[in-house]
């Protein structure tokens, strides 16, 4: 080879490696500005397509499950555009998802599971966003939402618990919000010795002076039981699901304060011994 035609291969290679190089960079460009357009078309139609849920006063947990199904749709049609755009045919891409399919399958057979289980959860509606459940998965608090895969829950210690649909469906919940009202029991232990009449005359004025419980149903005062060093008392009273927690406290501590004023004593363990 002559030097002449050396330098004529090296001149048509190097043209070649910048028109590869133009190209290259063409589509790396060209990826990078449908990725950033991308992005930005995401945001605009996740945030139009809440406002029209909103608008159409659509029911919350409804609207989390779709606007994740649709965030995680324009994901992907956005991922397929940026393959696109790299040059890739996205028929030998398909071909190779369906080769890949029965792996595929099995890799996504869990999120399957949990996608048909926040069908079943919408559908029949155990729970919506904003109750409070327990599951006997041991999952338990506030629902936030329920995505497509998993419900997200807010523990009482702001904990956030990714709970998967699949399980949630299958499982036994307990909706502490499903119904406006609420029991809650009390057991009042006294002294053997004490006049239960006083007892219950005394609850009676404590459950009077707190408003947030109910007069329908009735409150319920009972000797429940004569244990081994005490008379215990049963007391159950109604109040709004949003009061449970504060009556509950707030009864102890107005028993605990009244009972010592008025010299009603609470027990504590004894042992009798006889000697022979």
């Amino acid at each position: 080879m002559t030097t002449e035609e050396f330098s004529t291969l090296m001149n048509e290679t190097f043209v070649k490696l910048v028109d590869v190089g133009i190209s290259l960079g063409e589509r790396i460009l060209g990826t990078l500005l449908i990725y950033l357009i991308g992005r930005l078309l995401i945001k605009w139609i996740n945030r139009a397509f809440a406002r029209i849920l909103e608008k159409r006063k659509v029911e919350v947990s409804i609207q989390t499950f779709l606007k994740s199904m649709v965030n995680i749709l324009l994901v992907v049609l956005l991922i397929l555009a940026i393959i696109g755009k790299l040059g890739v045919e996205l028929t030998g891409f398909a071909a190779l998802l369906a080769s890949a399919g029965v792996a595929i399958g099995v890799a996504l057979s869990g999120n399957l599971q949990n996608f048909a289980g926040g069908i079943i959860i919408l559908l029949f509606r155990p729970y919506k966003v904003g109750d409070y459940i327990e599951a006997d998965t041991g999952a338990a608090g506030t629902v936030r939402e329920i995505q497509i895969f998993h419900t997200i829950l807010v523990t009482a210690d702001n904990k956030v618990v990714y709970a998967p649909n699949g399980a949630m469906s299958g499982s036994v919940i307990t909706n502490y919000s499903n119904l406006d009202t609420r029991r809650i029991d009390f057991t009042v232990s006294v002294e053997y010795g004490t006049d239960f009449e006083t007892v219950e005359k005394t609850l009676r004025e404590i459950i009077a002076a707190d408003s947030r419980i109910m007069n329908t149903p009735e409150p319920f005062i009972k000797l429940s039981a004569l244990a081994a060093s005490s008379v215990d008392v049963t007391m159950r009273v109604w109040v709004k699901s949003s009061d449970y927690w504060g009556v509950y406290f707030n009864m102890n501590q107005q028993i605990y304060a009244v009972f010592n004023k008025r010299n009603i004593n609470f027990p504590f363990p004894q042992l009798t011994i006889h000697q022979g």
